[in-house]
Order: C-alpha cells, then sequence, then structure tokens
C-alpha cells in the first residue's frame, strides 16, 4: 500500500487511531479527520505519515474542504475508512428518549458515513479504491436501552453492502464489526478477558489489521461483506445461571 492515501474519520483517539498508525506503518499517507483538535495535533507530533484535518463528519462543507485539499495536494485518494461515531452504546429509557439525541447518534453514526462515501468517490472511483465502515456487534446483539446505537450500526451494515453493490466493480465496500476493544488505560477484569474464546478482549490493532487488509489489494475480491472482530464472544451461548 506504500504511497496511497487513506481518509480515517474519528482518527484522533481509540480504533481510529490504532487504524491511522498501522496504514502509516505500511508507508500509507493518512488524514485523520477528528473534531478532538488536541487529540489530532498529539498523532501526528509522532509520526510524520499522518496529517490531521479538523472536520465534523455530519457537516458538508467541512468534508468537501478536506477532500478538495486531498485533491490539490496528493491529486489521488485510495481508500476512506469510516469510523467517526459517538461511541457511549446507551441512551435514556425509550419512553424518555429525547428525539434530538436520537438524530444525532443517527446523523454520526450512519449518516455521516454515506456523506463522505459520496464525496469521495469521484477520487475513489478513478484510483479503484476501497471503502471500510466501522459498525459493531451491536449490530447483531444488544443491551437495553441501546436503541440508537444499535440502529445507528445495524443501518451501517446494511448500508455496507447496498453500497458494494452500486459502486462495484469501481470500487469495494466493506464492513467491519468489532467487539469488546479496550481503549482505556484501566486495567480489565480476568472475567473480561477469559470471557473472550481467545482469552482476551481485543486491542485497536486487532481491528486495524482487518482494515489493512480488506483496504489491500489483497482483498481484491472481497466486498459487500461483513467481518466480526470479537475475540469470538459473540458465537458463545450464555444461559443465566
Amino acid at each position: 500500500m506504500t504511497s496511497k492515501v487513506v481518509i480515517v474519520t474519528g482518527g484522533a483517539k481509540g480504533i481510529g487511531r490504532g487504524i491511522c498508525e498501522m496504514l502509516a506503518s505500511q508507508e500509507v499517507i493518512v488524514v485523520a479527520v477528528d473534531i478532538d483538535e488536541d487529540a489530532g495535533f498529539e498523532l501526528v507530533a509522532h509520526n510524520p505519515m499522518i496529517r490531521f484535518r479538523k472536520a465534523d463528519v455530519t457537516r458538508e462543507s467541512e468534508v468537501a474542504a478536506v477532500v478538495e485539499e486531498i485533491q490539490s495536494q496528493f491529486g489521488r485518494l485510495d481508500g476512506l475508512v469510516n469510523n467517526a461515531a459517538i461511541a457511549t452504546p446507551y441512551n435514556t429509557p425509550v419512553e424518555s428518549l429525547e428525539m434530538h439525541d436520537w438524530d444525532r447518534i443517527i446523523a454520526v453514526n450512519l449518516t455521516a458515513p454515506m456523506l463522505v462515501t459520496k464525496l469521495c468517490l469521484p477520487l475513489l472511483k478513478a484510483s479503484k479504491g476501497a471503502i471500510v465502515n466501522i459498525s459493531s456487534t451491536r449490530a447483531e446483539q444488544s443491551e437495553p436501552n441501546t436503541e440508537a446505537y444499535s440502529a445507528s450500526k445495524g443501518g451501517l451494515v446494511s448500508l455496507s453492502h447496498a453500497l458494494a453493490v452500486s459502486l462495484g466493480p469501481d470500487v469495494r465496500v466493506n464492513c467491519v464489526s468489532p467487539g469488546w476493544i479496550d481503549t482505556s488505560n484501566e486495567k480489565l477484569r480476568d472475567i473480561d478477558h477469559s470471557q473472550h474464546l481467545t482469552g482476551r478482549a481485543g486491542h485497536p490493532a486487532d481491528v486495524a489489521s482487518m482494515v489493512k487488509y480488506l483496504l489491500s489489494t489483497n482483498a481484491g475480491f472481497i466486498s459487500g461483506q461483513n467481518f466480526t472482530v470479537d475475540g469470538g464472544i459473540t458465537k458463545k451461548m450464555i444461559y443465566a445461571e
């Protein structure tokens, strides 16, 4: 993937940062788009292959400005990772859920990936590029009071295969659904790790490895798919004792 250019939304922290750092280690020029300016500047200070651009992915004018800058500076775009999201999965009980809270989560987690994809398409088609959307295992499984987040992530899985059909063969589109990925500095409990079939919770690099593969030419025969990266936990049957 040397000399390729990839946008990663929500790239300043957490899983997005892990994706940026792994792609940059492959000599990919990464443009990290995020609203967290402090985290963005801290990210690029440690890696000259990463550029940071502050932008709200729900605002078309701000995203368009980033894409125009990439066109002007690099003349190409090879990949897009739609990772930006309101990551807190919980909302208030449905009977008290404010619609503006619902609308905001849908706007960031589902509508924004469609908007960013739309604006990047001319460059991605020219390069025969690839898109990877970051969903969640919560698209398939739920806890109480997670309606907005779960709906947004389920919609993103469906959006991914719909885009794959519409954009092929010029642009491949796939989705990655992470499970429990530890992005904090807090020490997890033994049970947090042992309940996974792999014996541990995930790291951002676990998701980043899959994203790197799906963006590469090695994945040239893969499109319209959703890949679960969760340590096998969603295959484990759990009963209350």
